[in-house]
């Protein structure tokens, strides 16, 4: 069994930056493969990066390549997000999840992972 609970969210304005945090206990974090996920006000959750267990290969979505960065410490079982020039489109509530199949970050974030945390709420509005 996996538990993860992430961290870091709040109010930031536009152009500021924010550092959410996935801790993942339950064991060793190297063989995992962790996603993070937004669900904005009255639409569906979607996939914006993930980093993969596979020499921490990372995949972005479009809108927030080059602003937002995934990295991990598995030492300290922690997979960050790094969001920098923030949007107000990037307000909702984020999640991570992990799995141990490197195929859920392979040319994509997949939808389906195991375990997930309930997520960090971040808004951006000035």
């Amino acid at each position: 069994q996996r538990y993860l609970v992430e961290s870091g969210g709040g109010l930031v304005q536009p152009g500021g930056s924010l550092k959410l945090s996935c801790l993942v206990s339950g064991g060793k974090l190297d063989y995992w493969t962790v996603g993070w996920f937004r669900q904005a006000p009255g639409k569906e959750r979607e996939g914006i990066g993930c980093i993969s267990s596979d020499k921490d290969k990372t995949f972005y979505i479009d809108s927030v390549k080059g602003r937002f960065t995934i990295t991990r410490d598995n030492g300290e079982r922690t997979v960050y997000l790094q969001m920098n020039n923030l949007k107000p489109e990037d307000t909702g509530s984020y999640s991570c999840a992990a799995d141990l199949d490197q195929r859920r970050c392979k040319n994509g974030v997949a939808p389906e992972y195991d375990y997930w945390g309930p997520g960090t709420q971040v808004n951006v509005s000035s």
